[in-house]
């Protein structure tokens, strides 16, 4: 081994913390319990939901839920449970370091969309991500046919990279994907 491979720096990314508890307006965004398992399966056991969604299957379970739950809950990443003040999860929000990069990725019960909800977490996560990681960039991206979620990224500032396919688990097909980035000075809260 040359002494150039062993001498060479090692990126080390900056780590986020433990997942915080953040409250807006409608919302308590907080770490996943273990009481939420049969609220996740119900909400992602919506073709409406999973099918855009890339790693999720469907049909879902409470065992997937489970086992997702207890894989998260063992991170440094941010996976967020959305609640309203009655504390019942309807949704989630995370960040993830994938492949070198943060990502960020969302959902919310079907029984929830049209009210904003989304946008307010999403927001609320955003802001708290960069006063924690100042001038790093934010990875998300949407299927094609998601209107919804593209037009949440467009708020925030998140600005379209490309498109590609990608699978999804749900569709167990290819589908269109496009790609985004938020830069902290292009964020803006709706």
């Amino acid at each position: 081994m040359s002494a150039a491979i062993l001498e060479r720096p090692r990126t080390v990314p900056p780590k986020l913390g433990p997942c915080p508890i953040i409250e807006t307006r409608r919302l308590v965004l907080r770490p996943h319990q273990a009481s939420d398992v049969d609220a996740i399966a119900q909400s992602l056991d919506d073709w409406q939901v999973t099918r855009m969604l890339s790693r999720v299957p469907a049909p879902y379970s409470r065992g997937d839920a489970l086992d997702w739950l207890n894989m998260v809950r063992g991170t440094t990443d941010w996976h967020f449970a959305i609640t309203e003040g009655d504390g019942v999860h309807i949704g989630c929000v995370s960040i993830e370091l994938r492949h070198g990069r943060w990502h960020l990725g969302y959902w919310l019960n079907r029984f929830y969309w049209g009210q904003g909800l989304m946008t307010e977490a999403v927001s609320a996560v955003l802001e708290r991500f960069f006063r924690r990681m100042p001038g790093i960039d934010l990875y998300s991206g949407a299927f094609a046919d998601n209107a919804g979620s593209l037009r949440i990224q467009e708020r925030m500032g998140f600005s379209i990279l490309g498109c590609s396919d990608l699978f999804s688990m749900a569709r167990n097909a290819m589908a269109p994907h496009l790609e985004t980035r938020l830069r902290m000075e292009d964020f803006h809260r709706p």
